[in-house]
């Protein structure tokens, strides 16, 4: 239920964001995942563990999807589930950058009711309950209303500018950026500091669940890159791409793409 979630997931990211904070993130241990699944610090742990039981303390009854906890099928089993990224951009961390962030969503059957998505340390707390609005540090915002590549600014990594990718053979004459951790990505698009932005790379759920909320109640639309509407707490917790930005640069880029 959107209304009592919300204020749970922004004092549980508040809280995230002192312990993250707590460690120096060069100096932090780090190791790499099996498989190539990319480097985890003892910060993500830690703030994984404190979510996990502040959340699940305050709704029992409730699933856990976290990037850093052992998935399983119990999860399946629940109607309203947290989707968790205890530090989305870990790179960035270890480097000492500001760019990383806490995401915490709540997805019900499928569908995102709740959202935060915390900057500790550029200060910027996006959040968003379904059917009321999307704001940043209090205050509503709006999804760009850009409609051409000419004027739009799309934030997008390199592969997602090949010319394969493109239906006429060539990369759109959008202006690209880039920006470490998807879920900051999509408060970025949900500001309109951005126009759009996309990877056509499977993306986890953890990655994507929050931030998709605040594109949507910021007046954005976001799909798969095939512009299916996402659902979340898939038995594979991988989608398809995303593809995100104001409803009419939304639109050019889906048609656009081969």
């Amino acid at each position: 239920m959107p209304a009592t979630d919300l204020p749970l997931l922004i004092d549980a990211v508040r809280m995230a964001g002192r312990v993250a904070t707590s460690y120096v993130g060069a100096s932090a241990k780090r190791w790499d995942k099996p498989g190539g699944a990319g480097p985890v610090t003892e910060a993500d742990l830690a703030v994984n563990d404190l979510l996990q039981s502040v959340l699940l303390l305050a709704r029992p009854d409730y699933g856990w999807l976290s990037e850093e906890t052992e998935d399983g099928t119990i999860r399946l089993g629940h109607d309203r589930v947290f989707i968790v990224d205890p530090i989305d951009g870990t790179r960035s961390f270890t480097e000492g950058a500001n760019t990383w962030a806490h995401a915490i969503a709540v997805a019900e059957h499928g569908k995102i009711t709740a959202a935060v998505v915390y900057l500790p340390l550029r200060n910027l707390l996006y959040t968003a309950a379904l059917g009321s609005g999307a704001f940043l540090n209090g205050f509503p915002i709006g999804a760009s209303q850009i409609d051409s590549f000419a004027q739009a600014t799309i934030l997008a990594a390199k592969p997602a500018m090949a010319s394969t990718v493109w239906r006429s053979g060539a990369c759109p004459p959008f202006k690209p950026a880039y920006r470490p951790s998807l879920a900051y990505r999509l408060g970025l698009v949900a500001q309109a500091r951005f126009d759009a932005m996309l990877t056509l790379r499977p993306s986890w759920e953890w990655d994507i669940a929050a931030g998709a909320l605040i594109v949507a109640e910021a007046g954005g639309t976001i799909t798969d890159q095939r512009g299916q509407a996402l659902r979340f707490n898939n038995p594979d917790p991988r989608l398809d791409g995303v593809v995100a930005g104001g409803a009419a640069i939304h639109t050019a880029v889906m048609g656009a793409l081969a």
